[in-house]
């Protein structure tokens, strides 16, 4: 359990970086943490139904405490299992827990949880509630403009005034509605219209909450645009592709001094995480394979890519591979 209490989180989710299934784990994580101090990051969803069963609570609350402020997000829609998992949160250390409201695949519409509940706003209504009461995290949601037929202006305010109602301190909003029927996760990220002017629509009409904009910021300077019509922008894929597309936001959007961050300063930034991870047994590719997104464009990147992943993926790969690869970009001037 992670002993590091919970930090001042206040106005991290100016810049979020979004939960991904398979990429925000907590060696992305720390990755986004050498380029930016200031950003709130979420984990990867867990379900609260595995947390209550699960005899290895570690592998999936776990963080470095360089990660805060560091978001746990949670599916499920049993309010006793989000009350539990909310105070495992807190009681492992997180700043914040939220509810997934907003993702669409079917084995998530399986189990009742992520896009589909916001068909039903009294049952999100009362998970929310009851994870307010059981512990002293803020619990916020995440969730999509509509569903399917049912994305009217009217019912998203509807769903955001019952929800907050219940004691949801901030709403990211996805700004495009989810197809349930038809579209898988992938599509459902690129195909409904992408709607910036009704999350900002619903912000001038609930001024008073806490709004979130997320869908199609692809830099620093989209997100200073979102920002001058909502209260926080939320980064996902363009985050995990193009992480040193990223170096400018503590000083864009948090005003901190401005510092160079080099794919080698990033590099050598994970040594110490790395070696930790090795020693508990981990392999090294679990953290390498997040560092293949984070030198393009440049002469010799396909290069390094590629003896990075081969070195790092062999059997009883050490730290050596990492501070090699460190050492060549540093040597190139990246």
């Amino acid at each position: 359990m992670n002993t590091v209490a919970t930090a001042d989180i206040t106005g991290a989710f100016r810049f979020s970086v979004a939960p991904m299934l398979d990429c925000t784990d907590r060696h992305f994580r720390v990755l986004m943490r050498q380029i930016s101090r200031r950003a709130l990051l979420y984990s990867e969803m867990v379900v609260a139904q595995a947390l209550h069963h699960s005899k290895r609570r570690n592998k999936l609350l776990d963080f470095d405490p360089v990660e805060h402020p560091i978001a746990l997000q949670v599916g499920g829609d049993d309010p006793a299992l989000l009350a539990e998992a909310a105070r495992l949160a807190q009681d492992w250390g997180y700043d914040e827990i939220n509810l997934n409201v907003g993702c669409p695949s079917q084995k998530v519409q399986a189990g009742n949880f992520g896009a589909c509940l916001m068909a039903e706003p009294d049952l999100v209504a009362r998970c929310v509630e009851a994870m307010v009461d059981a512990g002293g995290l803020p619990v916020t949601v995440k969730h999509r403009i509509g569903i399917d037929d049912l994305d009217s202006d009217a019912l998203l305010t509807n769903f955001v005034d019952r929800v907050a109602l219940a004691g949801a301190s901030r709403f990211a909003v996805h700004a495009r509605k989810a197809w349930l029927e038809g579209l898988d996760p992938k599509q459902n990220r690129t195909i409904p219209a992408l709607r910036h002017d009704r999350v900002h629509a619903l912000k001038q009409r609930r001024p008073d909450l806490v709004i979130e904009l997320n869908g199609g910021l692809e830099s620093p300077e989209d997100c200073l645009l979102a920002l001058e019509g909502c209260d926080g922008a939320m980064v996902g894929r363009a985050a995990y592709s193009h992480p040193l597309r990223w170096t400018s936001v503590d000083a864009l959007i948090f005003g901190e001094e401005e510092r160079q961050i080099l794919a080698s300063d990033v590099v050598n930034g994970l040594l110490p995480h790395a070696a930790a991870h090795l020693e508990r047994g981990g392999r090294l590719w679990d953290l390498c394979r997040h560092l293949v997104q984070l030198v393009e464009g440049v002469r010799g990147a396909r290069h390094w890519r590629r003896e990075l992943g081969e070195k790092a993926q062999r059997p009883g790969a050490d730290l050596s591979v990492l501070v090699h690869a460190g050492q060549q970009l540093k040597d190139a001037g990246l």
